[in-house]
């Protein structure tokens, strides 16, 4: 045995044996006592993860009040019978529905009324304060008028403890339905058709397939895309409906392991889009949608450093146009049209600026609409046909604004998402020819049951503010914050620190059921919007990846500071938390500075970070080199990653409490990585208690199940709450 089974009256860690595994790279020979984790099928790793689960439990058990408390609270909050704004395609209006009690939702559609651009509803649900009533559907028990069922995942998942969709996709015709189920949490998933006339099956069965699926015009192909040994999606592949999938046919293959590819339909539906793209250079491929079995046309053959997306638009006056978004020569991205016949002569449309980040279009038959970033918030510009422009203003401080689900080409109305720290997920449809924005729904927030009165949620006893740290080498780093109003600034405030800062994804300030259960026990909860991120621009991600990345704990540090100097909180009560990358971004941050944190949640955590990024053969291994560096043939890369990598830079110092949460079945952040530096701190650092909890069937998003799910942030919640002395003096 590996580890020591801990009972509730025996609350020592789990023991795991040191088997001494020499790494020699660059002439730096590191060895590494629990490397004999990394073999998922051995019983001694099993046993191991199994008895800090155990261990975990026993540590925490005096919190599971707290935690069915907060269980409570989440699924009170929320609106368990629910129903999504239907999106419209063609004859269809599509939508989700969820029923209380089910784990998963349920996919549905209804007739359209010709000319009707109106949503369907099955109730009218009462209007946000101060605003008129919504004219979208209500939460409904019941069906829509003529409402088909095309997918249950409650019935698709059956007494699975874990369940997953990586393909939804309704032919161009509405009646095939291609969909692609995991059982695991591998993200590698079986794809199957269905008749959505009959409601029958098709035989075929396509298994090992990745994300997605896209159809071709006469809904006569499917085309889908397979993974390669290291779980790099690297063909696609076209099936004929009918047909066994042995014969189906190769037609892209991207033999650049630096590569990922992905398969789309354009809005338009005039062509098939394979896209392939490193972390810094990327190239597309077109299909004429009506000719499945036709030649794919490069768009632009790809040059090292120049990233691309490609939009087709179809005009009122018949004409048609490619609207190419590129950083050619331009950092935070410009636009540009070419001619579909001529696709590499790229002629610009808006130029690039240093303080706008195009981030994606929108082509309609008589507008355009740019998503963009500026100032640290998302925005939304439509442009007319006679080139007049609107910015969709919202008036809060810190906000997010993104595209909605948008399928119908020749609409007038622009479907948006908008949500704040304090406004729920709020659905509008803005008319591009006037900017009016009507609001369809906005989730709903159901009152908790409370002394007197129930307690409806107010978004007036919140408030939200935008901050600003100062990092060592004197960047100044946005916080976005919401808090009580009235909670004190005098430091005795429990605080949550979030981080991400990787791969120029952003954390932007959106609304959240479950962070009321902090907000309510007097926290204050913060975004650091590090370096490495995107908030700010290409720029941003730039000065914290590579031989930068340190950049992105010395924010975090700095952010921490700054709410601590502020009064926001206090060291002594502010926990850390980030998943994944963020995972890596909590290990080096308390490896800089323990004494700033009472306490640190790492999910799904990168936290041995040179160790994966030197074996190719892992998945994500290679296209993280642009991320990264290569440090297994750059001897300064592995130098610099070796200086930060949180599992081979424990200090001699008094670590916070830590808790790891990781899936036995990730593919993007093997579990080993949390399970080696959980058993390291458990054995060579002082402090702790240091806690790793395994789910033994899921992936990298952890439990699938929504009431799972919900267990799961309740169990995260009780442990932040109690680290964080929240309600104590």
């Amino acid at each position: 045995m590996s580890a020591e089974p801990t009972t509730s009256q025996s609350l020592a860690p789990p023991v795991a044996r040191q088997v001494p595994s020499v790494r020699t790279f660059h002439g730096d020979h590191v060895t590494d006592p629990y490397a004999w984790l990394a073999a998922k099928d051995d019983p001694d790793t099993i046993a191991f993860l199994e008895a800090e689960n155990a261990y975990a439990e026993a540590l925490t058990a005096g919190s599971e009040g707290l935690r069915e408390t907060i269980f409570g609270e989440i699924k009170g909050r929320t609106q368990e019978t629910d129903l999504s704004v239907p999106v419209r395609k063609g004859a269809w209006w599509y939508y989700r529905r969820t029923v209380e009690g089910q784990q998963y939702g349920l996919q549905c559609r209804c007739p359209a009324r010709p000319g009707d651009d109106t949503p369907p509803r099955a109730g009218r649900e009462p209007a946000p304060s101060g605003e008129p009533a919504a004219e979208g559907p209500a939460p409904a028990s019941e069906a829509l008028d003529g409402e088909e069922v095309l997918l249950d995942a409650n019935a698709l998942a059956g007494d699975s403890s874990f369940f997953s969709l990586g393909a939804f996709s309704v032919s161009p015709d509405a009646r095939w339905l291609a969909f692609s189920t995991d059982f695991s949490g591998d993200e590698r998933f079986t794809l199957r058709i269905k008749d959505l006339q009959t409601g029958a099956a098709l035989p075929d069965e396509i298994p090992g397939t990745f994300y997605g699926a896209a159809w071709s015009l006469d809904a006569s192909a499917l085309f889908y895309v397979t993974v390669d040994g290291a779980w790099r999606p690297w063909r696609v592949w076209r099936h004929t409906v009918g047909t066994p999938h042995t014969d189906d046919v190769v037609i892209f293959e991207e033999a650049d392991e630096r590569f990922w590819i992905g398969v789309g339909l354009t809005r338009s539906e005039r062509f098939l889009s394979v896209s392939s793209s490193s972390k810094v250079t990327s190239e597309v491929w077109l299909l004429d949608a009506a000719a499945p079995d036709g030649e794919l046309t490069v768009v632009a053959p790809r040059r090292q450093g120049v990233e691309y997306q490609v939009t087709h638009q179809a005009r009122a006056d018949g004409t048609e146009r490619l609207l190419i978004l590129h950083n050619d020569g331009a950092l935070n991205f410009e636009l540009a049209t070419a001619p579909v016949g001529r696709p590499a002569e790229w002629t610009p449309l808006i130029s690039g600026r240093a303080d706008t980040r195009l981030l994606g279009v929108d082509a309609f038959t008589d507008y355009l609409v740019v998503h963009f970033r500026r100032d640290g918030l998302t925005g939304l510009r439509i442009i007319r046909p006679d080139d007049s422009e609107h910015d969709v203003a919202f008036p809060e401080p810190v906000y997010t604004v993104s595209p909605g689900g948008n399928s119908e080409p020749a609409s007038a109305l622009y479907r948006l998402h908008y949500a704040s720290l304090v406004t729920p997920d709020s659905v509008y449809d803005c008319d591009m020819a006037t900017g009016e924005l009507v609001l369809r729904r906005r989730t709903p927030v159901r009152p908790l049951p409370g002394p007197g009165a129930p307690r409806e949620y107010d978004p007036g006893q919140y408030e939200q503010y935008r901050e600003w740290a100062t990092a060592p080498d004197g960047t100044r780093v946005p916080i976005s914050l919401v808090s009580r109003r009235g909670t004190p600034r005098d430091g005795t405030a429990p605080g949550l620190l979030y981080g991400y800062g990787s791969y120029e994804l952003s954390v932007d300030p959106r609304f959240s059921i479950a962070r009321l259960s902090l907000l309510d026990r007097g926290f204050v909860y913060a975004i650091a919007h590090v370096r490495g991120g995107g908030e700010l621009g290409r720029g941003w991600y730039d000065d914290g990846k590579m031989l930068h990345k340190a950049n992105t704990f010395t924010d975090f540090v700095a952010c921490a500071r700054h709410l601590a100097d502020g009064g926001w909180t206090s060291p002594g009560r502010l926990v850390a938390h980030g998943g994944s990358a963020g995972g890596l971004l909590m290990g080096a941050a308390v490896n800089l500075a323990p004494e700033a944190f009472a306490g640190i949640v790492a999910q799904v955590p990168f936290v041995d970070a040179l160790t994966t990024i030197l074996d190719p053969s892992l998945p994500l291994t290679v296209t993280e080199w642009e991320e990264w560096g290569d440090p297994l043939h750059d001897p300064a890369v592995y130098a610099y990653m070796k200086s930060y990598t949180p599992y081979e830079n424990l200090q001699n110092a008094e670590y916070p409490p830590i808790l790891a949460m990781t899936s036995l079945n990730d593919t993007r952040v093997l579990y080993r990585e949390p399970a080696k530096w959980i058993a390291r701190l458990q054995a060579d650092a002082r402090g702790g208690p240091f806690l790793l909890k395994t789910e033994m069937n899921a992936g990298h998003g952890g439990r699938s199940g929504r009431y799972d799910s919900w267990h799961e942030e309740a169990f995260v919640l009780a442990w932040i709450i109690n680290v964080a002395g929240a309600g104590q003096p």
